[in-house]
């Protein structure tokens, strides 16, 4: 599990009780704050890549559970619930959304409305697990794009897999706030340790 203290915004263990890690008040992202359940290692990483590349889709419940527990311990500020997408093309090859999936859990959870259309990936981004930071960021500047008409004047949390460096979450924020989201949130299963 991660436990406090993380930093304030990207959600990062800490070993001390600072309130912002070195590399937020270097780079701050543009999000509200990222919060994750657990360390991406383990038996967790292995069921997170089943589900993610070997088409093991039933393994979204057990996983979104960690969530559920996760939101019942410590809610975060939204109003709706926004999956990160995929695209069209990476959704057809393989089938279903793992975030769309474990955001469905929280959501029947939660109480808070799943808005799939609230984001769409408009463009096709490389695989980001062979990038560095910046090479993430750049990946998927511009990648996103958020209906005003789902999203305006309301707060929403962004539920993902795994968080790494936390590009595609502040690529897929931006996109939010410029829609007119006044705040974003992201809750993911895991993050890199």
């Amino acid at each position: 599990m991660v436990r406090d203290p993380v930093c304030s915004s990207c959600g990062r263990p800490l070993r001390s009780p600072e309130n912002v890690c070195p590399q937020c008040r270097h780079s701050p992202h543009q999000i509200d704050g990222i919060r994750s359940v657990v360390v991406f290692e383990g038996p967790l990483r292995q069921a997170i890549h089943h589900l993610k590349y070997k088409g093991r889709s039933s393994l979204a419940e057990p996983l979104g559970s960690f969530l559920s527990a996760y939101w019942r311990g410590g809610p975060l500020p939204a109003d709706l619930i926004v999956p990160v997408p995929l695209h069209a093309a990476r959704w057809r090859e393989r089938g279903y959304n793992q975030s769309t999936l474990l955001a469905t859990q929280l959501s029947r959870a939660s109480g808070l409305p799943l808005i799939e259309e609230a984001l769409t990936r408009i463009r096709a981004t490389a695989p980001q697990i062979t990038l560095n930071a910046a090479e993430r960021e750049a990946n998927v500047s511009g990648a996103f794009e958020a209906r005003a008409d789902l999203v305006h004047g309301r707060r929403a949390l962004l539920v993902d897999d795994v968080c790494t460096t936390g590009a595609t979450l502040a690529a897929c924020s931006q996109a939010l706030k410029q829609a007119g989201a006044t705040s974003v949130w992201a809750l993911t299963l895991a993050r890199a340790p």
